[in-house]
């Protein structure tokens, strides 16, 4: 069906500050479902219908673009509406052609349910968007409790706000997964910052804060004092003047309470709806997953140190050795080392187990190709960017492209001038490098898995054992040589 921005382009003539606007409603309107205890449905003319109207004086039709259930109560539909269309629904048509709120005064039954529909006109500017339906079961109808009755001033109040073009609050955060849903705990402030209600919840929260006293009939101001917690009271009065939501953290020891005040100011009214949610363990888990970061980037760091350490033991035992055959072996050795030392300094310096392996191939590049020229050093290119990769893969790439940058410098190029270029291609699901030089080329026999060079057959292992690739060394497109690697990527 498409998303929300696709319907309305392809039905309406909705511009994008309007859609845009009915973005904001739809990532914010869960908080007015859950308060109404209603169903709600966000109703747009149809271009053609409306085009019919206008010519005609036909009805409009209206096609329901979104839908949202409340977790607070039962829902009137137990199936999708989005994509129906609604034909002369009076309580809509008079919404939208009235720009005024709408409320049926008998029921209707829908799969034997009884709902009773509440229109509301949806503001954007001067203008009316849209129709935002409230549908209520009524199948379980009773006298609210206390809190149902705030809930549904509170939601009413909403809906005014709709109505006059007051809400949604454009860059909002309530799509924060952290952010306090209705049912978390809520408390209803009235202008002077004095509570009207605060839920069960609500007063929980406040219990485990430490405030033993009650809550309701007392200034905000006094609760946050006993509290200990004064500053974090003038960030709730922010939201009235600024008209848009302030959240706000108490933290009294290992208690802390995310505040979310939402400002309500339909026609004369001002209050301030404070949605609470204690989010203790969340933030507790939070700071374990900080320490086990931290400890991990220290490992990396040690394990950096440590390769370090052995590379210039390495360097020391290669300036002692007297044989030119095991000098050279002690200098690849050194930088094999390094290679591995790049990922570990990288993951040290990185929040996650990703590194981004661009700044690792361009350094091993450089640290290779300086280490191995005997004679003019050779140019070197990267076209392409590897992106993030996880630190059990770059590992082992940061070797095998070591080993291919090395085997080209010493054996294509034999200390003259020539050209390397590193050209990547990389997918969700596939990473392609291909190192190309333009040197001398392969023997005539040259067989990968029958070569007698030690960097080849850590290449070939690495690259078909512990990456799961494959690889292959071919003739250049006109003269030197290129090394083809083909490895997946984990979609985990």
């Amino acid at each position: 069906m498409g998303t929300l921005a696709d319907m309305l382009r392809a039905s309406t003539d909705l511009n994008d500050d309007d859609i845009d606007q009915l973005h904001a409603l739809v990532a914010d309107w869960a908080l007015l479902a859950d308060l109404s205890f209603a169903d709600l449905l966000l109703l747009v003319p149809s271009r053609t219908s409306s085009q019919r109207a206008a010519n005609k004086g036909g009805h409009t039709e209206f096609l329901v673009v979104a839908q949202v259930r409340p977790t607070t109560g039962p829902t009137a539909y137990h199936n999708d509406e989005v994509g129906s269309v609604v034909i002369n629904r009076w309580v809509v048509r008079n919404a939208w052609r009235e720009h005024r709120i709408a409320r049926e005064g008998e029921p209707e039954w829908d799969g034997g349910v009884p709902v009773r529909t509440e229109a509301i006109p949806v503001r954007h500017g001067n203008r009316v968007i849209a129709v935002l339906a409230r549908d209520t079961n009524l199948a379980t109808t009773r006298t609210p409790s206390a809190l149902e009755s705030a809930y549904l001033q509170c939601a009413n109040n909403l809906a005014l706000m709709v109505a006059e073009g007051l809400f949604p609050f454009r860059g909002s955060s309530a799509e924060l997964p952290e952010a306090p849903r209705v049912g978390d705990g809520m408390v209803r402030l009235d202008g002077a910052g004095k509570v009207i209600f605060a839920s069960p919840n609500a007063l929980s929260a406040y219990r485990r804060l430490g405030y033993t006293g009650n809550v309701t009939g007392e200034d905000l101001r006094s609760v946050h004092r006993a509290l200990n917690l004064p500053a974090t009271t003038p960030a709730v009065w922010h939201a009235i003047g600024r008209r848009r939501p302030v959240e706000v953290e108490l933290a009294v020891g290992s208690t802390v309470v995310l505040l979310r005040a939402i400002p309500l100011f339909p026609g004369q009214t001002r209050e301030v709806l404070v949605l609470v949610r204690d989010v203790s363990e969340l933030r507790r888990r939070e700071a374990q997953l900080l320490s086990k970061d931290a400890t991990i980037r220290e490992i990396h760091h040690r394990v950096k140190n440590n390769l370090q350490t052995v590379a210039a033991l390495l360097r020391l035992q290669m300036r002692r050795t007297k044989v030119d055959e095991a000098r050279d072996a002690l200098r690849e050795s050194v930088r094999r080392v390094t290679s591995i030392a790049l990922v570990h300094e990288t993951l040290s310096q990185t929040l996650g187990e990703s590194v981004p392996f661009d700044e690792i191939a361009d350094q091993i590049t450089s640290v290779t190709v300086d280490l191995a020229t005997t004679g003019t050093r050779a140019t070197t290119k990267r076209v392409g960017s590897f992106g993030m990769l996880s630190g059990a893969l770059a590992t082992p790439l940061a070797l095998v492209l070591s080993e291919l940058l090395q085997n080209a410098v010493e054996h294509a190029f034999d200390g003259s001038a020539g050209s390397i270029e590193i050209r990547v291609r990389s997918t969700a699901s596939r990473l392609d490098v291909v190192v190309a030089d333009d040197g001398a080329g392969l023997p005539d026999d040259f067989q990968l898995e029958h070569s007698p060079r030690l960097g080849l057959q850590i290449v070939r292992q690495l690259v078909l054992g512990e990456m799961q690739g494959t690889i292959r060394l071919q003739a250049g497109a006109e003269r030197g040589t290129e090394a083809l690697l083909s490895i997946p990527l984990s979609s985990g």
